[in-house]
C-alpha cells in the first residue's frame, strides 16, 4: 500500500509533540508523497494553535517546501464545529493563508450559545438521545456553510445519524474521515453509508512525529466492512 497523504498531523503548535519539520522528516522516511499539517482551530479552549501564529506556520511551511523537494506539505487547520448552525472557528483572514480546512466536533470547544453548551454536557454525559439531533444539524450545516475538505472523526465524542452525513457530505464534494487514531468512522457507520457513494479519506491523527502514516487500525476497518478501496482517496493498493 502506498500512502499518498496524510492530512491530520498536529504538532507543538496546538497539542502535538513535534515540530512541523519533524512531521515532515518522518513522512519522507515512510515515502508519503503529501504531508499536511492540520493544527486544531483557535477556539478549541485548552489546545487550539494561537490565532497569531498561524501566518508564522505558513511561513515556515513555505520555507519547508523549498528545502524538502520530494515531498509536498501542506497548512491545513482541524477546526472546531461551533454549534447546530455550522459555525466553525474560521475566518477570511485564516482560510487566504490555508490550503484546506477540515472540521470535527471536540468537547473542549468554545461554545458559541447557552444551547451548545448544553450540548457539549450531554454529549460528555453520552446522553445520545438529547445530542443525536443536534450533532447531526451540526455536521451538516457545517459542510452546506463551509469550504470543508474533510469532515474528521464524524461520530466520535457526539453521535451523529451517519446516513443524513453522508448524503450531505455527497452533495458537498466533503471527504468523510476514517481516523486510525480514535476509529471514527467505525465498522457499523461504514455498512450504513458504504451504498451512498460518499468517499473516504484516512487520517493517522498523528500527535506524535512516529504516528505520521500510522493507517492500519483504519485500514482494519476498512477491510471488515468490505469498502471498495478506490473510494478512500489518499492510499494506492
Amino acid at each position: 500500500m502506498d500512502i499518498l497523504a496524510d492530512y491530520h498531523t498536529h504538532t507543538i503548535y496546538s497539542h502535538g509533540k513535534g515540530t512541523i519539520e519533524d512531521n515532515v522528516k518522518v513522512a519522507i522516511s515512510k515515502n508519503i508523497k503529501k504531508i499536511g499539517i492540520s493544527d486544531h482551530g483557535y477556539k478549541h479552549m485548552t489546545y487550539g494553535v494561537k490565532y497569531d501564529k498561524i501566518a508564522t506556520m505558513r511561513e515556515e511551511i513555505d520555507k519547508l517546501n523549498e528545502k524538502y523537494k520530494e515531498i509536498e506539505i501542506l497548512l491545513g487547520m482541524e477546526c472546531n464545529i461551533l454549534d447546530n448552525k455550522g459555525n466553525i472557528d474560521m475566518d477570511e483572514n485564516i482560510s487566504n493563508m490555508l490550503d484546506y480546512v477540515m472540521a470535527g466536533y471536540h468537547f473542549g470547544s468554545m461554545p458559541s450559545s447557552p444551547k451548545s453548551l448544553f450540548n457539549h454536557t450531554f454529549n460528555y454525559l453520552k446522553f445520545k438521545n438529547f445530542t443525536k439531533e443536534y450533532n447531526t444539524n451540526a455536521v451538516i450545516n457545517a459542510m452546506k456553510n463551509n469550504d470543508i475538505f474533510i469532515i474528521t472523526h464524524p461520530g466520535d465524542k457526539g453521535d451523529v445519524y451517519i446516513e443524513e452525513v453522508a448524503k450531505v457530505a455527497v452533495k458537498t464534494n466533503t471527504y468523510l474521515e476514517i481516523n486510525s487514531h480514535h476509529g471514527y468512522l467505525n465498522c457499523e457507520q461504514l455498512n450504513l453509508i458504504k451504498n451512498i457513494g460518499v468517499e473516504f479519506v484516512i487520517g493517522s491523527d498523528a500527535h506524535r512525529p512516529e504516528h505520521i502514516g500510522n493507517f492500519e487500525k483504519a485500514i482494519k476497518i476498512a477491510k471488515e466492512a468490505s469498502i471498495d478501496f478506490n473510494r478512500i482517496k489518499n492510499i494506492k493498493l
